[in-house]
């Protein structure tokens, strides 16, 4: 039902509605359900309600939840009988004006067939209003007040529970505002203390890594010496362990560093390609082919020590995930845009491709799917190294078809003394 006229001429109603505002404006909305529940206990006193509720529909669950209910006889059995989650499919007058928009007044439930059984027989029903709930602009709910007493309500009822609504939805909206920024700040504040906690973790394990390392190596040394080939093996793997853990410190540092805008590069004029060819040579193995495409020299301004490891991660994530027996593709080329001319480098594996759900996230910290070992640093280490070249690095990925990286770095135009990129 819309459009019922109001009488704004009623001075007592006028009165009444612009106190009910007033109060609306005065609740504290830090928090959205205390907000609520504020809110409908004031409706229910101004409009002399056994029952005011705010519903607000919850998709994951397909369901309109009582988030604001008055603390009233009937709003304490709404509770105690469940009839405050309102499952869209079992249908019912509230769920009706949230699909519609249409508010809904009647003053005989108990004889209205489409509302629900619990609402006429349980709770005992008589008079109703119901009006939708919008917030910012989005219909998110609905607001309706009950009566036991028949023809309770009128239809200068619902113009004015129409105006309740409007503000009940800035209130929530406001309430809405400041739990998300109240969770970004405290998001914030435990991402400080986590990257400060890394980066001292990080520097503390240097020293002792160091001189295990140095164990390590004289052992190996020792065990080569007196040709005992077993503990040379041992060695051998522990020094690789050694080694991996000191990468992944390093990533830690790196990581913090990036958080804590202090990292820096060292750019220098690199040949790109010579240093692409030489960066797949030490990863190639007799069982995992690199297959490298590379023109004859491709000169660029970057920190060549990490590009090299933005190379060195890629490659090892791509050959991790492709296939036994099946190369990995890695080119370099230009490309020229409408933003200028880059240096792209490409690396393509044909394994199972990225997961859909974890595609949009594969540069975010700490991100790892399933089978994956390490912290989930790498590809956001590269990502940054790239962002902080001036350049980006993307990813296109489909299940069963692999996944493809793309690397691409600002050209920029060098003096005749250092030699010409195009």
């Amino acid at each position: 039902m819309h459009n019922l006229p109001f009488a704004l001429g009623n001075p007592s109603r006028h009165a009444q509605l612009l106190t009910t505002l007033e109060g609306l404006l005065e609740i504290q909305a830090t928090e959205a359900k205390p907000a609520l529940n504020q809110a409908a206990q004031l409706v229910s006193e101004t409009l002399r309600a056994d029952k005011a509720d705010v519903f607000l529909y919850q998709p994951e669950v397909d369901t309109l939840v009582a988030m604001g209910t008055s603390d009233t006889p009937m709003g304490r059995k709404q509770l105690s009988l469940g009839l405050d989650r309102l499952q869209v499919s079992n249908g019912g007058q509230t769920v009706n004006v949230f699909q519609s928009g249409e508010s809904y007044l009647s003053g005989h439930v108990e004889a209205d067939q489409d509302e629900l059984r619990g609402v006429r027989e349980a709770l005992g029903v008589r008079s109703a209003v119901v009006v939708p709930l919008n917030v910012d602009g989005i219909r998110r709910g609905a607001i309706q007040i009950d009566s036991a007493e028949a023809e309770h309500f009128s239809p200068e009822d619902v113009h004015f529970l129409e105006a309740v609504a409007h503000w009940v939805g800035m209130v929530l909206h406001r309430a809405e505002l400041v739990e998300r920024l109240t969770e970004e700040a405290a998001q914030r504040s435990r991402q400080v203390a986590a990257d400060q906690l890394i980066t001292i973790l990080a520097h503390d394990l240097r020293a002792p890594l160091t001189a295990l390392k140095g164990r390590i190596v004289m052992l190996q040394m020792r065990a080569q010496r007196d040709g005992q080939q077993a503990y040379l093996q041992d060695t051998m793997a522990m020094r690789r362990s050694a080694e991996r853990l000191e990468r992944m410190i390093t990533d830690l540092m790196d990581t913090a560093r990036l958080e804590q805008g202090l990292f820096t590069l060292t750019p220098t004029v690199v040949d790109l390609a010579a240093l692409t060819r030489e960066t797949a040579a030490t990863l190639q193995t007799s069982d995992d082919e690199i297959v490298v495409r590379t023109p004859d020299e491709l000169v660029v301004e970057a920190d060549p020590d990490r590009i090299r490891q933005v190379l060195e991660n890629l490659l090892t994530n791509a050959r991790r995930h492709s296939p036994d027996g099946v190369a990995v593709i890695l080119e370099v080329g230009t490309e020229t845009r409408a933003d200028g001319s880059w240096a792209i480098v490409t690396v393509r594996n044909y394994g199972p491709g990225i997961a859909p759900d974890i595609l949009p996230r594969i540069f975010e910290r700490f991100m790892t799917g399933r089978g994956t070992k390490g912290l989930g640093l790498g590809l956001y280490l590269a990502r940054g190294i790239a962002r902080a070249h001036g350049g980006m690095l993307t990813v296109d990925s489909s299940p069963g078809e692999g996944a493809t990286f793309r690397l691409a770095l600002p050209l920029r135009r060098l003096s005749p003394a250092e030699g010409t990129a195009e």
